[in-house]
């Protein structure tokens, strides 16, 4: 091999010009071929930042709702009395991070100029840049969520004694604490108690019922709040502004609504509804609906109109069509709920309320002034009722449709007081009265009679005593009360269905003495102070005379609901007792007894047809 000769022929190629050398150069030879033309990419790059991380704040001025907590801050630092752990609370997407992370800038702030902790973050600070990166070395951020143990909280508080490298102060912020374990509470409370001068602890927590108190009562605690919607849309139209994107005014009121106070999920949304348009192109209302799956919104305010007026197979079918459309019928009965409270506030408050595009907000509240708001409050706890049965149904369609029938034959009914007044004056309709403020129609009318008469025969037995004879003048239907004990008083609360007064007369009144015009008692642990003075004026209303209503130290018997609650216990013992009841007892292990019920006697005829039929016998 010595002998062998490698000297390369003087006409051979130095290289073969399709193969690549080893460093990956193609060598100069080698002429790449020009690459197909795409279209130039729009909107967006590999590199794409979310709007919530775009946008999120750097100052505490950008932090949208949030204007108390940062007055007491901006109090704090400017006096100098700045705590050494603070507690952030609040739902999802408030800016509980994001606000830990400009506390612990302006705790550090440092220019040139300025070399005192500053909430005023308009100009960058020197350490500013690498705490909003996540890299400043006396920074250090714990997800509690992730590392919950008691050796992590000591691997992170193990510095603690050490002064900062850079900064003004070590700081350290925990998200999530409350997922810390107990054993980890523990070693961070002795720090807390005595932590060194050069050291500040900043908490954030959407559980702030799961922190032990030991923590809680060493933090100074703020609460952020749910951001309003008005706050939320103008965050996004600030965002769509910078963003060149134009979205309709009721897709941004969709988002806020669907945002429930949270201005992460609001911007999250806000980047999905951006492209569903073509570039360049306003995003319609109706597509921004369709993202959220929420019905339509005028669909359901006809149902809701549907039922108010009593309508049941008007809102059936209305129903069925935003079904067809693919509304779910759990946010047909949530739509519902709403437009209920949207128009019981603008019957109490005003239109002005309301938080809805101009042509919802009117006819919510041309609903809210067309019926009463014991109807509406009625009409709230159906709805709730409903939206549990459909959350349960096999077929929610069917549950909707079935609550719907419901509602609408339920707008015939009127409601207890107006019963009474119509049984006083013996003006009870034989039919169903719409007393929603519109007819029914179809069976509605029918339904509604039925059930307006069932109420009646209900209501008459214990009006009946009150009734005027027939011929009567009507300024003589109804007689001023007298009332000669104490329970006469009980009935006439009663019979006047004034339900608070009632509950707190039997729970809190010890009667000690009692006559007409004048009665004496012991006030029961708890009573409302204003409960003498309810008292007269009720009874001076309703009997016509003056009365003495006096509350003393002590003396008074057993209140009504004191005395109930002796007489139940005393006859639970007695039938626990009972040798028949011992026997049922023994005979089924671990049963007990539950509910203790006094039947009526049989009616006398009764028992007279069943004596007659076994003496036949």
């Amino acid at each position: 091999m010595a002998d062998e000769d490698f000297t390369p022929e003087p006409d051979a190629p130095e290289r073969d010009p399709d193969t690549a050398d080893m460093f990956g150069d193609p060598g100069p030879t080698a002429t790449p071929e020009p690459m197909p033309a795409r279209a130039p990419v729009t909107g967006g790059s590999a590199a794409y930042t979310v709007i919530a991380r775009k946008y999120r704040p750097r100052t505490f001025e950008d932090l949208y709702g949030q204007e108390a907590m940062v007055r007491t801050l901006r109090n704090a630092f400017a006096a100098g009395r700045i705590a050494h752990a603070f507690m952030l609370t609040g739902v999802r997407g408030v800016g509980k991070t994001t606000t830990a992370r400009l506390l612990a800038r302006a705790l550090n702030f440092q220019t040139d100029a300025i070399d005192a902790p500053s909430l005023d973050l308009s100009v960058e600070g020197r350490h500013c840049r690498a705490i909003i990166e996540g890299r400043h070395m006396d920074v250090l951020e714990l997800d509690a969520a992730s590392r919950t143990g008691v050796a992590d909280m000591r691997d992170l508080l193990d510095g603690v004694r050490y002064a900062p490298v850079e900064a003004r102060y070590k700081v350290y912020i925990i998200d999530e604490v409350h997922m810390l374990s107990t054993g980890a509470f523990n070693a961070l409370l002795k720090t807390l108690e005595e932590p060194p001068p050069h050291a500040k602890f900043i908490f954030a927590t959407t559980e702030i019922r799961k922190v032990p108190v030991t923590i809680l009562s060493r933090c100074q605690r703020f609460d952020l709040r749910r951001v309003e919607p008005d706050n939320i849309i103008r965050n996004l139209q600030m965002i769509l502004e910078a963003e060149g994107v134009r979205v309709e005014a009721e897709g941004l009121t969709l988002i806020a609504r669907a945002a429930e106070g949270s201005v992460r999920d609001a911007q999250s949304l806000l980047d999905q509804a951006i492209v569903q348009a073509e570039p360049g192109q306003t995003v319609p209302a109706a597509l921004i609906r369709d993202m959220l799956g929420l019905a339509d919104r005028a669909g359901t305010l006809d149902l809701f109109e549907s039922v108010l007026k009593g309508d049941p197979g008007g809102a059936v079918s209305a129903f069925r069509q935003l079904y067809a459309l693919g509304a779910d019928p759990a946010q047909v009965v949530l739509d519902l709920l709403e437009h209920a409270h949207g128009a019981s506030v603008a019957r109490a408050v005003g239109p002005q309320a309301l938080t809805l595009p101009k042509d919802q907000t009117a006819r919510l509240a041309a609903a809210g002034a067309a019926v009463s708001a014991p109807i509406l409050a009625r009409l709230w706890q159906m709805l709730l009722k409903a939206h549990d049965e459909v959350g349960r149904a096999p077929d929610p369609a069917a549950a909707t449709d079935m609550a719907l029938i419901r509602l609408a034959h339920a707008a015939d009914l009127p409601g207890p007081e107006e019963a009474l007044k119509l049984l006083r004056n013996g003006d009870m309709p034989a039919g169903g009265g719409g007393s929603m403020g519109g007819g029914s129609t179809g069976g509605g009318s029918t339904g509604g009679g039925a059930a307006q008469g069932g109420a009646a025969r209900a209501l008459a037995p214990q009006s009946a005593p009150q009734s005027a004879p027939q011929g009567a003048p009507q300024a003589e239907a109804r007689q001023m009360p007298v009332l000669q004990t104490f329970e006469d008083l009980i009935a006439l609360i009663d019979a006047e269905r004034d339900i608070a007064l009632k509950l707190d007369v039997e729970r809190f009144v010890r009667p000690v003495s009692f006559r007409p015009g004048v009665l004496e008692f012991e006030p029961a642990p708890g009573a409302p102070t204003n409960l003498a003075q309810r008292l007269v004026g009720r009874l001076k209303a309703w009997t016509g005379q003056p009365w003495l209503v006096a509350a003393q130290g002590g003396g008074g018997a057993e209140s009504l609901w004191e005395r109930q609650t002796r007489e139940g216990r005393e006859t639970r013992a007695e039938i626990s007792q009972d040798p028949f009841v011992l026997s049922v007892l023994e005979a089924f292990p671990g049963a007990e007894v539950v509910q203790i019920r006094h039947l009526p006697p049989p009616e006398p005829a009764l028992v007279d047809d069943l004596g007659e039929d076994a003496a036949e016998d």
